[in-house]
């Protein structure tokens, strides 16, 4: 057994209920890995668990994704080494840690061309991208895609894929600083889903033309405006709520609206079979390596320092990944 730093709240509440405490951790058990974790991703979900929207038994520990290298490795473990570069994001709660016993089934070797901190901030939202792209919507060439929050950290890499896939993407964003990094992204023109008008904008941008697909993170604040946003029998896919939960749609709006689809899907049912899931961090990593997804890390907090970490996220003072060092 040895030591490790982890994150754990006691109570939901504001960032300052992100705590510190060290630990004893135990060897790995019968197929666990205990990985020496190098970066930790940061998601919007972590918020929402946090502050108890999504609420989870107490105490627990928050985060989803890391990356590091293999220690040791319980029984029956024999696909994955000691020494070996891994990555996760569907082993539970508790990746904010230096340390971590983790699933070996849940596990994913990183390739060579990809670095940790890469490694820790494109696989859960890289992911979420890889189903949102190829199985929510198969995206096509010539499709006309709206993409809120395409200065985020999921946003920008739906925008850059969608892009290599040939579509046309639209993006969204909270305020107009971050409008240049959506168009870096690939983004055609982008809106400000801050003022009241943006459909408006939206389709001033477009000539008329509503979205095949949008793609909606936000929630409770733009998906009504949404719907105003896509093509008559479009696709509106909620996959995230920054701004609160979505609201409740009457059905018989979808058919006023233009006969639409409305999905609120999540990247878990989609990575929860073991071959699926390498089957689709491949794709992931395949598209890494053509240049069709890439991600900017746009801050750097010490494990120490996460509660400033979900601030700056909540306060959309960054853009593009967050990465927590241990």
């Amino acid at each position: 057994m040895t030591n490790r730093r982890v994150i754990e709240i006691t109570e939901f509440g504001d960032p300052s209920v992100l705590k510190i405490v060290q630990e004893r951790i135990s060897d790995p058990a019968e197929g666990e890995a205990q990985v020496r974790q190098t970066a930790i991703g940061f998601n919007f979900i972590d918020i929402y668990q946090r502050k108890g929207i999504y609420p989870l038994p107490l105490p627990t520990g928050l985060g989803f994704e890391a990356a590091g290298i293999v220690e040791a490795v319980g029984e029956g473990v024999d696909d994955i080494k000691p020494g070996k570069r891994v990555a996760y994001m569907n082993a539970g709660v508790g990746a904010y840690a230096d340390r971590r016993n983790v699933p070996a089934d849940k596990l994913v070797q990183v390739p060579d061309y990809i670095d940790d901190e890469t490694a820790a901030t494109v696989l859960f939202k890289g992911m979420t991208a890889q189903y949102l792209l190829r199985h929510t919507h198969a995206v096509q060439r010539g499709d006309l895609v709206f993409v809120h929050s395409a200065a985020g950290g999921v946003g920008q890499i739906l925008t850059r894929w969608a892009t290599a896939l040939g579509a046309r993407v639209v993006g969204g964003t909270g305020s107009p600083q971050k409008r240049q990094a959506a168009l870096d992204a690939g983004c055609i023109a982008v809106v400000d889903t801050s003022q009241q008008d943006w459909p408006d904008a939206f389709l001033k941008a477009t000539e008329g033309e509503r979205a095949r697909v949008v793609y909606d993170a936000v929630g409770k604040d733009t998906l009504l405006k949404s719907l105003d946003c896509a093509a008559p029998f479009g696709l509106v896919v909620i996959y995230g709520a920054s701004s609160g939960k979505a609201p409740a749609i009457d059905p018989e709006l979808l058919n006023k609206k233009g006969c639409l689809f409305l999905t609120r899907p999540s990247v878990f049912p989609h990575n929860a079979d073991l071959n699926r899931f390498r089957s689709n961090a491949a794709d992931l990593f395949n598209a890494v390596a053509k240049g069709h997804v890439s991600l900017e890390i746009g801050q750097r907090f010490a494990l120490e320092d996460i509660a400033e970490a979900h601030r700056a996220a909540e306060e959309r003072r960054a853009s593009g990944a967050i990465v927590t060092i241990p």
